[in-house]
């Protein structure tokens, strides 16, 4: 197995035409492939979320991060965007959904692509990564705990998001679904609520949710890191874009 690859910061074109910051990791391999579209968490397009992007490349995909902060604080520390984009209520759907249909055309149009793209997403990211799936013709979509697909913010959640309950019927490719069973948003009864969508419009899905973990359990520079479950839920990952994303 060649694991070589390459990685760096380029620009693509997002949502209305806007240019954006993007991070793009791709094997050092010749083999016709499928792209990744990573979705950052809300801390933002950070160190971590660049480890992700080339972990795909890793695994024999094309990946690609899109800055969804790029506009509010171009060139700005992670931490800073992200509390920039915060005070301003989030990423707006609509501009989220064109970022990613961005992304997955510039992998689509890759000499190396075989014509397949598919989504992930972590936190914010994963409820995105449900939107951007209902929104467009994607060859597969995994949800890492995204809150908010089902379920009602509280009054005072900082962000200005609703619930996809509306969108879900649209789903248009499958969905993997990675939760922790100790997590809140999304907590248990969010998921079966999710469930029963998906399995009342004969959706296509694969979850599952992990024992002791809580929300973020990826996140290997967190407290809420979750060993057992985060290596599961790579090997769930990796085998689900394989059977959707190879050739």
């Amino acid at each position: 197995m060649n694991d070589s690859l390459t990685a760096d910061t380029i620009r693509i074109t997002g949502h209305d035409g806007d240019e954006i910051e993007a991070y793009f990791a791709q094997p050092l391999s010749s083999a016709a492939r499928g792209g990744v579209v990573v979705i950052h968490h809300l801390p933002g397009y950070d160190r971590a979320t660049k480890e992700i992007t080339r972990r795909f490349a890793e695994l024999g995909f094309d990946a690609v991060c899109p800055n969804l902060y790029t506009r509010e604080a171009p060139g700005a520390d992670p931490a800073d965007a992200a509390a920039v984009a915060r005070a301003q209520g989030g990423v707006p759907d609509e501009r989220l959904v064109g970022d990613v249909a961005g992304a997955a055309q510039f992998l689509r149009q890759l000499p190396s692509s075989n014509g397949k793209a598919g989504v992930i997403g972590y936190c914010s990211g994963g409820r995105q990564s449900v939107l951007a799936a209902c929104h467009l013709d994607l060859d597969a979509a995994v949800d890492c705990y995204g809150a908010f697909v089902t379920g009602t913010p509280p009054q005072d959640y900082p962000l200005q998001v609703r619930n996809l309950v509306e969108d879900l019927p649209q789903l248009r490719c499958p969905l993997l679904g990675l939760f922790g069973a100790e997590d809140r948003f999304p907590g248990p009864e969010q998921v079966a609520e999710l469930e029963r969508i998906l399995d009342l419009n004969e959706k296509t899905y694969e979850f599952h949710t992990y024992e002791g973990a809580g929300h973020a359990f990826f996140a290997t520079d967190r407290p809420s890191y979750n060993v057992a479950a985060a290596n599961d839920g790579w090997e769930r990952i990796a085998a689900f874009f394989r059977t959707h994303l190879e050739a």
